[in-house]
């Protein structure tokens, strides 16, 4: 079953249109404002945001989203990793993000991703290096991997005299 609403930042994630213009679009009255959750955020009626939606969605991507909106962090992981796919980059990061910040080591691995490949979000290899080893360090196997073969080439690349 579908929640009636969700979040202006959910909002602003799922449709590539910014706070502002949502804010704007209310204040103008093109868009109505639902009540806000229990915990003070600002909420806009389903109906409202899912025709600017970026990419198609089934009803089990609605569920997953939904829930990302409450705040469980499989969920916030499991959405990033369906725009991801879709080659939606700023939404995955976003995703990631927020799941991250709840110690998911998966999205904190897929964050990694994110920063070393600049997907949605500006290229920063000394930031994916630091999600990499977040994620390792909460024993993600790919992320220990990866950890390993880096340490490796570092060695091999720069042999003590």
């Amino acid at each position: 079953m579908k929640p009636a609403a969700i979040s202006i930042d959910t909002a602003s994630a799922i449709t590539n249109l910014s706070r502002r213009t949502w804010w704007r679009r209310i204040a103008e009255q093109g868009v109505m404002r639902a009540v806000n959750d229990d915990h003070g955020r600002t909420m806009l009626w389903w109906a409202e945001v899912e025709p600017h939606i970026v990419i198609p969605m089934t009803a089990e991507n609605h569920e997953s989203l939904f829930l990302a909106d409450t705040g469980s962090a499989d969920a916030q992981n499991a959405i990033g990793q369906f725009f991801m796919r879709a080659a939606q980059h700023k939404a995955a990061f976003y995703w990631f993000q927020q799941a991250s910040k709840q110690g998911h080591p998966d999205a904190m691995h897929w964050l990694a991703y994110c920063y070393i490949g600049g997907n949605g979000v500006e290229k920063n290899d000394y930031l994916g290096l630091m999600w990499v080893a977040k994620a390792a360090a909460l024993g993600h196997v790919t992320a220990q991997s990866d950890i390993k073969r880096r340490i490796r080439y570092a060695l091999e690349s720069h042999p003590s005299s």
